[in-house]
């Protein structure tokens, strides 16, 4: 195996060790020479690729981040309609995030300890990347009280709704995963699609059709 495959693999080796242990027992009382020995590497591997636990936490940080950019990216080039889109995200996102180990890691780390990953900042990067979908939307994406399609009047507030339902069932799958099954988020989009339906039909304002205050 060639020096610098090797040398890629240790260094993913150690990566997931971490975010494995910081999982397990947090980052403050997570040794260097336990996720070293976890990732089954000696202790000068694990200072080859890391000068300390901080550059290490750092490196979770960024792994976590490359694989969110995965998914948004997916999301992005997304054919569906907006609410569609971003359900596929949802359900995309969190089948990830049960899955990979960095990336659960990354999610729980400290602000200030690994800033990019907090809610705040997830609520801004999806907030954007919603709304830029939101604005460039055709025609057809969202029935109106008359039962027509339409394109969103109030992008915004939808960019806004739909970023807080994913950020909330992220904070809830935190304690129960259950909120991360497919079929639960499925079934709540069905729910809210019902729900602005019938206010709709009511005249009673959908979400995103509230004027700002």
């Amino acid at each position: 195996m060639p020096t610098q495959h090797r040398a890629i693999q240790s260094r993913q080796a150690l990566i997931r060790s971490a975010a494995e242990t910081f999982l397990e027992k947090g980052v403050p009382a997570s040794g260097m020479v336990e996720i070293s020995r976890r990732a089954r590497l000696s202790k000068g591997a694990l200072y080859f690729h890391f000068t300390s636990k901080d550059d290490l936490t750092l490196a979770v940080r960024d792994a976590a981040l490359g694989t969110l950019r995965g998914v948004e990216d997916a999301f992005t080039r997304s054919p569906q309609p907006l609410a569609t889109a971003v359900q596929d995200f949802a359900v995309a996102l969190f089948d990830q995030v049960e899955s990979d180990a960095v990336l659960r890691a990354g999610l729980r780390l400290r602000p200030e300890t690994a800033p990019g990953l907090d809610i705040y900042a997830l609520e801004q990067r999806w907030y954007a990347l919603f709304l830029d979908k939101a604005m460039t939307c055709e025609p057809g994406e969202r029935l109106g009280p008359d039962g027509q399609q339409r394109p969103d009047s109030e992008p915004r507030r939808t960019a806004q709704l739909l970023t807080s339902v994913v950020v909330g069932l992220l904070h809830l799958g935190g304690e129960d995963r259950s909120w991360w099954d497919k079929e639960a988020v499925v079934g709540l989009w069905a729910l809210l699609s019902g729900m602005s339906g019938r206010e709709a039909a009511a005249g009673i304002p959908a979400p995103a059709q509230i004027p700002a205050g």
